[in-house]
């Protein structure tokens, strides 16, 4: 199957590493790929497979959404014409891009599917104010008109679907993670932070992760002088927390870790696993956690709740988090076995639910069914 994949490379975010494991994926199972992405002069991120890349111009790129300069639309349209693709699939940037994919694809009579990953609060909860809230505003009228929106949970399919997005349309596909990369190991991280507990937090540093809520707890928790913390990610926070929250407590911070080898390393280290967010869609860094073997703490929101729920984690509450964690850190921190338990059942839940063998075969089948429902492809033009 030949597929047209919309993407981002860079910087890096869940949205880079799902659009990196599933065309690694794809291309494994034999499939020819081609890459469309917001490129720049910038080093090459790790791990990326050699496909055919075709670079979007754009003004400003970021996290969290894009924006294309005008040419951009009419290089993705010459190249999709060009490429000639059996299925179109855009991993969506929040660009102004994403609106126009429809009648591109239209025009040239091609398939297209959506992975929407904007993330949400959770079952019963309000969506917060800001990015998410218009995010959601903004695309759910315009969703119905891909072929097909991908989203990770059955949660996140009835909240698009309260929004107007036709239900057939939504197809639930969790992130996946490769279990034989993300496993547990043998690994000298604690013996090069000199720890005998190591609890690990992998993410962005900014408001919607809630970090300084976890950084409040363990201040305040007195965590032992073999207890470490280590903040693996980078964000507009970094610079307000750090001086606050440094190694005199026990955080270390590592800044964003490029090196795909180190950040299993870490893991695998590591005893547990804590992701205190406000909003999420799928945390890739919690079933990466979860596969390493670590015990894990998140709140309930995206559909971290539902890949937590009946026992293979612990599932928090946004609005006490602080308090929970202030309990749950030396629990954790005197008790080893009860996180090689939970980490074991972290790891059993990610076997039976989320693999990305598993999520690749779901896809293929919905790329099956959607090309099923096609018109006879006319001939190409010039």
């Amino acid at each position: 199957m030949r597929i047209a994949w919309i993407g981002k490379k860079s910087p890096f975010c869940g949205n880079v590493t799902y659009s990196r494991e599933v065309t690694n994926a794809l291309l494994d199972r034999g499939h020819e790929v081609s890459f469309l992405h917001f490129a720049q002069e910038e080093t090459e991120p790790d791990n990326w497979p050699k496909f055919q890349e075709v670079p979007l111009p754009f003004i400003y790129k970021s996290q969290v959404y894009t924006i294309p300069t005008f040419k951009a639309t009419k290089l993705l349209t010459d190249s999709l014409r060009e490429i000639k693709p059996d299925i179109v699939h855009a991993s969506l940037t929040l660009s102004p891009l994403d609106f126009f994919l429809p009648e591109i694809c239209d025009q040239l009579n091609l398939p297209l599917i959506a992975t929407f990953h904007t993330p949400f609060a959770g079952k019963g909860a309000k969506l917060i104010s800001g990015t998410q809230l218009l995010a959601y505003q903004l695309y759910a009228p315009f969703l119905g008109n891909y072929d097909r929106v991908i989203v990770f949970s059955q949660i996140q399919r009835e909240l698009l679907a309260s929004m107007g997005v036709r239900e057939k349309n939504i197809a639930v596909i969790p992130n996946g993670v490769d279990t034989s990369k993300y496993s547990p190991g043998s690994s000298l991280v604690k013996k090069e932070f000199q720890a005998e507990r190591l609890f690990v937090y992998q993410g962005r540093i900014a408001p919607e992760k809630n970090v300084e809520s976890l950084l409040r707890a363990w201040k305040q928790a007195n965590m032992g002088a073999d207890s470490k913390l280590l903040m693996v990610g980078d964000g507009p926070l970094r610079a307000t927390l750090e001086p606050f929250y440094g190694s005199e407590y026990g955080i270390i911070w590592l800044g964003f870790v490029a090196d795909e080898d180190r950040r299993i390393q870490i893991l695998q280290g590591a005893d547990v696993f804590i992701l205190p967010s406000l909003v999420e869609g799928l945390s890739l860094s919690l079933l990466e956690g979860m596969a390493c073997g670590l015990a894990c703490l998140a709140t309930d929101v995206g559909a971290d709740g539902e890949v937590l729920e009946k026992g293979a984690g612990v599932v928090m509450n946004t609005k006490t988090v602080r308090s929970q964690l202030r309990t749950l850190l030396p629990l954790f921190q005197d008790h080893p076995e009860l996180t090689t338990v939970l980490g074991q059942k972290a790891r059993k839940r990610v076997e039976e639910r989320y693999t990305l063998e598993k999520n690749i075969t779901h896809l293929e089948e919905l790329y099956r069914e959607v090309l099923a429902q096609q018109p006879v492809k006319l001939s190409w033009g010039a």
